[in-house]
C-alpha cells in the first residue's frame, strides 16, 4: 500500500528497481536522472519513495523480530517436550517407542572426559592456539586397554525423534 503521493511513472521505476535487486540497468539509470526541468518533481517523488521504503523496512524489521520470537518459543517448547519424554522414558525404563508414524528412542554415544589436560602425555594432545585433549586417540587407547590418568569413557543417552 502506498501512503505517499508517488506518481505512477515513479512507482513503476521503483518496482523495476526492486525487481532488479536494487541494481540499475542503463534504462533505469536514464529514467532516474534528474534534470533542471524535473528537479523539483523528481526530488519530491524520490523523497516519497524514500519514506515509503523506510516504512516498509520498519514493517520488515518488526516481522523478522516476530518470526525470531516465534522460532525461540518453538525451540523452548521442543526442549521441554523432549525433556518430559526423556524423563518419562527413564522413569519407566523404556528405551524405544515405535508407532506407525513416529519413532522415539535413545541413541547411545560416547564422549571422553578429561579431568586435566596438563596431566596427559603429549601423544594424546592436539596443540592449537590453545591446548586440547585428543579425545579420539584417548578413546581408542582406553578401548584397547591402556589406562590414562584422569580419563574415562562416559556413555551418554541422546533422545532422537524420527
Amino acid at each position: 500500500m502506498n501512503i505517499f503521493k508517488i506518481q505512477a511513472e515513479y512507482q513503476q521505476i521503483v518496482n523495476e528497481l526492486i525487481e532488479n535487486g536494487g541494481n540499475l540497468t542503463p534504462e533505469l539509470e536514464l529514467a532516474m536522472q534528474i534534470t533542471k526541468d524535473n528537479f523539483h518533481s523528481k526530488s519530491e517523488n524520490y523523497g516519497y519513495i524514500t519514506k515509503q521504503f523506510d516504512a516498509e523496512m520498519y514493517i520488515i524489521d518488526a516481522e523478522i523480530k516476530r518470526l525470531q520470537q516465534a522460532k525461540k518459543t518453538r525451540e523452548k517448547a521442543i526442549e521441554r517436550l523432549k525433556a518430559n519424554i526423556e524423563m518419562a522414558m527413564i522413569t519407566f525404563e523404556v528405551d524405544k517407542i515405535e508407532t506407525p508414524l513416529i519413532k522415539i528412542s535413545f541413541r547411545k554415544s560416547e564422549s571422553v572426559e578429561v579431568e586435566d589436560i596438563n596431566n596427559l602425555p603429549n601423544e594424546f594432545k592436539v596443540i592449537k592456539l590453545t591446548e586440547t585433549a585428543d579425545k579420539l586417540k584417548i578413546k581408542d587407547a582406553i578401548k584397547s586397554g591402556i589406562l590414562i590418568d584422569g580419563c574415562s569413557i562416559k556413555i551418554n543417552k541422546n533422545l532422537q525423534i524420527k
